[in-house]
């Protein structure tokens, strides 16, 4: 079938707006009639990525309905509203035995190669290869997706916040239920107030804790921060927020702190800001020419945990089904983090916005299909 989409055609130009060839699902993938897709800011990381091969259709961020299935498929049916996540999982590997189906290196291969799970794409242009993103490539008005990336949702979640739950706001609200752990009445910090960290301020809000203390260089982001549930800001660039987060837990420091910069001194200040026995993570994807330099002075007398934190720690299947319930409660905010409804073919200035420092980033632009 021909498909209208957005094509990375050179390293670092425009996406180019066109119609490819969209083969059917083969047995356990499903086609998905694409409602919705998210506009990260790794979009921009991968329009720029040298590694990727070329062409290929990004977006990892989409929601949509079925309208086809292979035949091996059993967990969604034609007419069924999805959610769609970028890391599809096999179930039987060591880290999906040991439920941590967000370190399961199935889709990864796939990832870097731009094909779907079975090695090969489902997609050309005028005879030649198109490559995938992250095995979805939302960017477009349909998608071929393996079984396993495709969460049934509500058919009353609205496609536009549905597609905000496959990426950003499953890894913030992960990063904190998850991967920091934090509990009832517990006191957190919360480094890098953007697609993230908006969200692990509201995992850590859901859960109950008592103290949620923003921290980023813009006045503008921590008064955003004060919406999702943040209690107390600090601008990093103005305090000295180490001494702050102590002055706000009786010199001890939080109890967990989640980074979601990407910068390692970031990082380094959310480990000294945090208390004794408490946790930090770090969600950032840091420059791999960086060094991470924790003191090493009574290293072993803090009791601490430093730990990275993938997706979130989340389990898509579940938790994505979990986060759009929570949004139809009440509990998490979605509509708020949407900063504007565009067309396909208004999705290069969404793009190009990511490069103005003075530009909203709490939130996603969103591709609306009809």
């Amino acid at each position: 079938m021909k498909v209208k989409a957005a094509i990375r055609t050179e390293l670092g130009e425009p996406l180019v707006i066109d119609y490819v060839d969209l083969a059917p699902p083969k047995a356990n993938e499903v086609l998905v009639k694409i409602g919705a897709s998210g506009v990260c800011h790794s979009d921009l990381n991968s329009l720029n990525d040298p590694t990727l091969r070329l062409p290929n259709i990004l977006g990892h961020e989409g929601s949509g309905t079925v309208v086809e299935i292979g035949p091996n498929v059993r967990s969604v049916k034609v007419g069924d509203k999805v959610a769609l996540s970028w890391i599809p999982y096999c179930g039987v590997c060591l880290y999906c035995k040991n439920g941590e189906v967000h370190l399961c290196e199935t889709a990864f291969g796939p990832i870097f190669d731009g094909t779907l799970l079975d090695g090969t794409s489902r997609l050309s242009r005028n005879g030649e290869t198109v490559y995938h993103d992250s095995v979805l490539s939302t960017f477009a008005e349909y998608a071929v997706v393996s079984e396993m990336s495709c969460v049934k949702i509500p058919d009353e979640m609205p496609f536009a916040q549905a597609a905000l739950l496959g990426c950003g706001v499953a890894t913030g609200y992960g990063a904190a239920v998850y991967a920091a752990g934090v509990t009832s009445g517990s006191t957190v910090a919360v480094f890098g107030i953007g697609g993230v960290g908006v969200n692990a301020i509201q995992g850590a809000r859901i859960v109950g804790a008592s103290k949620i203390i923003a921290c980023d260089l813009k006045d503008q982001n921590l008064e955003i921060a004060k919406k999702y549930g943040a209690t107390h800001t600090i601008n990093v660039g103005k305090e000295d927020v180490v001494e702050v987060l102590k002055e706000l837990t009786g010199g001890y420091g939080v109890d967990y702190a989640i980074d979601a910069t990407g910068n390692t001194n970031a990082t380094v200040n959310a480990w000294l800001g945090t208390r004794r026995g408490g946790t930090t993570v770090a969600v950032g994807w840091f420059n791999p020419n960086k060094e991470l330099n924790i003191p090493a002075k009574a290293f072993h007398r803090q009791a601490k945990i430093l730990k990275g934190s993938l997706y979130g720690n989340i389990n898509p299947l579940r938790d994505i089904a979990i986060l759009a319930q929570h949004y139809l409660d009440g509990k998490l905010l979605l509509d708020e983090l949407i900063l504007e409804s565009i067309t396909l073919e208004e999705i290069n200035n969404a793009l190009d916005s990511f490069h103005d420092c003075n530009c909203v980033n709490v939130g996603r632009s969103i591709v609306v299909f009809e």
